[in-house]
């Protein structure tokens, strides 16, 4: 990993924004906060989110989410026709995400979970992301999928 930005650790937000520099930004309705945003040996930038939030006024849903943006390139892929189909579909860039939740955590113990969730990813899936071929391997699922079930995709190819 090249570049990391972690925020320090409060998890506190206050007037929007988190005490240690994360920003919280709405999403849907859900609150996020930025953790970290780091630089992958293979060039693909991870963003590290907490979407956790109060379930009752002593438990807390804590939700770690991941995302990797992936640039689309035609070499990716087996010919033009496919490169265009899964654009279409799922746009460029396509998003690799990652959710991992613990509900009905009490208030005290939200840091610890999360920093548990974020260890388990950090130890079994961040590997997986930082591979050379990741991108590529992720195209060719999206593009899999949609030969599995193009009749799933058929509103969107018009």
């Amino acid at each position: 990993m090249v570049k990391t930005t972690p925020r320090d650790g409060e998890w506190e937000r206050r007037g929007g924004k988190t005490a240690g520099g994360g920003v919280a930004v709405p999403d849907g309705g859900i609150m996020k906060t930025l953790v970290e945003t780091t630089v992958l040996d293979n060039g693909l930038t991870m963003e590290v989110w907490d979407r956790s939030r109060p379930i009752a006024a002593d438990t807390t849903k804590v939700e770690l989410y991941v995302r990797v943006p992936v640039r689309l390139e035609r070499d990716f892929f087996p010919g033009d026709e496919a490169f265009d189909v899964v654009r279409r579909i799922w746009d460029d860039p396509i998003v690799y995400e990652y959710v991992r939740e613990r509900t009905f955590v009490g208030n005290d113990a939200r840091e610890a979970v999360f920093a548990e969730l974020l260890a388990a990813f950090r130890a079994h899936t961040l590997p997986y992301l930082g591979r050379p071929d990741f991108a590529r391997g992720l195209a060719l699922a999206r593009y899999r999928e949609y030969l599995n079930n193009p009749h799933t995709f058929r509103n969107r190819l018009q």
